[in-house]
């Protein structure tokens, strides 16, 4: 049922909302609305920190310690699973280490076709995590540690965690790291130092990437991994405090392998921003593939008392990343507009919203990037004064649907959702004025 009701208007007309005298249309109640696709979880008890190594057809994942001993290690022939726990991959820490925090592995295949594993482990003589390695002819292990002492290990620094491997297009191998700040209550930093065809011999001295310094950091990022997409470099990382939903992933870029590098203005991956499919997503790892890349990582499960491991689709949009069933946000104001304007407003995000769609052919028009084809959610955030509002949205110029945006308040922003079918890639969304007024703040595809 639809109700009109007739009253009194303000004697000005204030930008983009209605005329005095107008009536005011209040709808009847959206239809329920479909769920946004979600990150897959694949091992569906404690599995954190988890890296991923393809050997052949077959997926390894090596975990932080478990039940399962030192390096837990699973396969599968499919990142989405099933999943087959395989045991300790390393029965045996360097005659350096303590057992019990045997962190963040990384495994990667050597030219010679040995197999390199990085781990983080508690050092007896320093008294702080370090950073050690092992070899082994298999992906399964056993691993066996090398050397006398760890790596890296630097105890005025907190220490040094989170290792993992990249190779450059010329040729060179690196180690990225953390080095362990928060534990001395200073700040932390991420590290590459660049390492020899082993894997194990230190080359020169070593390069700081980022230092935390956000307030969401909570003073910490770690859990480096480095990629590179076309001539950009992207450094992802976790930011904040494992140990609960405020944990998140993040990314930084530059055109250079040694930077300097610019954290992304919103993180990649949140609670929030999936909308609580996965509450503290991090440690992440990227798999890059032809048939299409994914992102790895870990979330709590099982009410705070174990993390799983979750698959989501990536893609890079511009050479910067995407994840599936993560918010991006796309700004109203930067869009294409047609009679229609940007107006200034310390209420909304970034401090301007579109305004004065008043009419026929007024419409904004949003770039919006899909890593894969199918199904997705757009948020619209809006703000409508005077009963209730619709918009026509089409994607990619295809079949018309109303939105319907429930009065607000002007000043007072609030989302819809409306399902969508995107092709890879960029896609473009067209808001046109349909009835009534109403602004627009921004857009979000998850």
């Amino acid at each position: 049922m639809y109700v009109v009701v007739f009253g009194h208007a303000p004697t000005s007309r204030l930008p983009g909302r209605r005329p005095r005298g107008q009536p005011l249309v209040l709808s009847a109640a959206p239809p329920a609305l479909a769920a946004t696709t979600a990150p897959a979880l694949v091992i569906g008890s404690d599995f954190p920190d988890p890296d991923i190594l393809k050997v052949g057809d077959t997926y390894h994942a090596y975990s932080t310690n478990n039940g399962y001993g030192n390096v837990p290690v699973a396969t599968a022939t499919s990142l989405t699973g099933p999943w087959t726990r395989r045991g300790n991959a390393l029965p045996t820490l360097g005659a350096w280490a303590n057992g019990g925090r045997t962190w963040a592995p990384e495994v990667f295949r050597r030219a010679d076709g040995r197999y390199v594993l990085y781990y983080t482990a508690l050092s007896r003589s320093v008294g702080r995590q370090c950073i050690g390695a092992a070899t082994a002819t298999s992906p399964l292990g056993p691993f066996t540690p090398v050397g006398t002492g760890p790596l890296i290990c630097n105890g005025g620094e907190g220490g040094d965690i989170d290792a993992s491997s990249f190779v450059d297009s010329t040729g060179l191998r690196y180690m990225l790291y953390k080095d362990d700040g928060n534990a001395i209550g200073q700040p932390t930093s991420l590290w590459l130092q660049q390492v020899a065809a082993d894997g194990l011999t230190l080359q020169g001295s070593r390069v700081e990437l980022l230092r935390s310094g956000r307030p969401e950091e909570a003073g910490v990022i770690e859990a480096p991994v480095l990629t590179k997409v076309g001539s950009q470099y992207v450094l992802f990382y976790s930011l904040g405090g494992y140990g609960g939903d405020a944990y998140q992933t993040s990314y930084a870029t530059s055109t250079s392998l040694t930077g300097p590098y610019t954290k992304a203005y919103r993180s990649l991956m949140t609670t929030a921003s999936l909308d609580n499919a996965v509450r503290g997503p991090g440690g992440a790892d990227v798999v890059r593939e032809a048939g299409g890349d994914r992102i790895v990582f870990h979330g709590w499960i099982n009410n705070n008392s174990a993390r799983g491991m979750y698959v989501a689709d990536l893609g890079w949009s511009g050479g910067y990343p995407v994840v599936r069933g993560s918010r991006v946000r796309y700004e109203a104001e930067r869009g294409g507009l047609n009679n229609c304007a940007v107006r200034n407003t310390a209420t909304a995000s970034q401090g301007q919203a579109v305004a004065y769609m008043d009419h026929a052919d007024s419409w904004v028009e949003v770039t919006v990037f899909a890593p894969r084809a199918g199904n997705y959610t757009a948020h619209i955030a809006y703000a409508a004064g005077y009963g209730d509002a619709q918009h026509t949205l089409t994607v990619n110029g295809g079949a018309a649907q109303a939105v319907t945006y429930p009065n607000t308040g002007w000043e007072t922003w609030r989302q819809v959702r409306a399902d969508v079918t995107l092709n890879a890639g960029n896609n473009t969304l067209r808001l046109t004025h349909r009835s009534r007024w109403a602004e627009l703040d921004f857009v979000e595809i998850a």
